[in-house]
């Protein structure tokens, strides 16, 4: 069976405009065309909606940074040609896309360990690396020795993509990747507790 974009969306209790993005940054590859109109079959959205929530209580600390992005877009950057996240993009790009810059608190950001990416509620990849961070002259923030430890080419599978090189950043991008993760936050980043009693 397959459903227009506003059922789907309607399925998941979203906004169009929300499911539409996992289509735009290609996380949904089994899609149908009839006209203008794109398929989703029921199965992804099912296979969506039955996805886990992210379990926030197995990481260190009482608070992680969630960094919410949008589709990937060209940019004119000097050290980077895309901005988002998009299921395409080579994983050095990508990483390149997610690393900065954004308005936050640094030291928070790296007091967690780990930087969950998340694009309409749903982890698509994970940073590490964040100990070291730079400020530009706009107050904005970037961590140049972030480490991307993994990301979803394929939510509705999902297919994981494990970049880490050490085992605990592998643990934490097999941990999270692919998991539903609610955050607000009138930027980019945003603040999550993880119900944690450790320091």
């Amino acid at each position: 069976m397959l459903l227009t974009t506003g059922q789907a969306a309607e399925e998941l209790g979203c906004a169009i405009t929300t499911f539409r993005r996992l289509i735009s940054a290609g996380l949904l590859p089994d899609l149908s065309r009839r006209g203008v109109r794109v398929m989703v079959p029921l199965e992804a959205v099912q296979a969506l909606q039955t996805r886990q929530q992210a379990p926030l209580d197995q990481l260190r600390g009482k608070e992680i940074a969630v960094l919410r992005v949008d589709v990937a877009r060209r940019t004119e950057e000097e050290e980077r040609s895309w901005l988002g996240f998009a299921a395409t993009l080579p994983a050095a790009d990508l990483l390149k896309a997610l690393r900065g810059w954004w308005r936050c608190d640094a030291a928070s950001v790296a007091a967690g360990g780990v930087l969950p990416v998340t694009l309409s509620g749903y982890v698509v990849a994970v940073l590490t690396g964040l100990e070291r961070w730079e400020k530009n002259s706009e107050g904005r923030h970037a961590f140049p020795d972030a480490r991307l430890a993994g990301y979803v080419t394929d939510l509705a599978t999902p297919h994981l993509h494990l970049t880490a090189s050490s085992d605990d950043d592998r643990r934490l991008a097999e941990l999270l990747l692919g998991t539903r993760l609610t955050s607000h936050s009138g930027g980019a980043i945003a603040y999550v507790p993880t119900h944690t009693t450790a320091n």
